[in-house]
């Protein structure tokens, strides 16, 4: 397959991860406030938190993102630059003209991960969804 498209593959993949962190925080802040119960989903902000934990322990090892390395390679392959300093960081560069260090990044990726963890704790997940309402069950008992 054309490692182009490959690459253009793995780039959407990463972006949706990006949003799955990002944008699953900024819904569940707004489902605390808005009562969205959905945002109280188990597996979800399981999901979430172990995301952001990979990110930051991937950032604190001082290691590449997978993702990024695997979808430079294949831009480097089909003829393309790669990345010069990962996903994240060369986004932010090309659409906010920003740049700043690695440990830049691994500040905001901390912190970010420390309001994820502490909304973990104050609007803690549901393991088992509410009953259904519906119309009263007769059990059977004389009244």
């Amino acid at each position: 397959m054309n490692p182009g498209i490959l690459a253009d593959a793995i780039g959407i993949t990463h972006a949706l991860f990006v949003l799955l962190v990002v944008g699953g925080q900024a819904l569940i802040l707004a489902g605390w406030g808005l009562r969205w119960r959905w945002t109280r989903n188990y597996p979800f902000r399981v999901a979430h938190l172990a995301a952001i934990g990979y990110v930051v322990v991937q950032q604190w090892l001082g290691e590449q993102c997978p993702l990024t390395a695997w979808e430079s390679e294949l831009r480097r392959r089909a003829g393309a630059e790669g990345y010069q300093a990962g996903f994240i960081a060369d986004w932010l560069d090309r659409l906010l003209y920003y740049s700043a260090p690695t440990w830049a990044f691994t500040a905001v990726y901390t912190l970010f991960a420390a309001a994820v963890v502490a909304t973990f704790i104050l609007y803690r997940p549901e393991r088992k969804p509410p009953p259904a309402p519906g119309p009263p069950v007769d059990d059977g008992a004389a009244h």
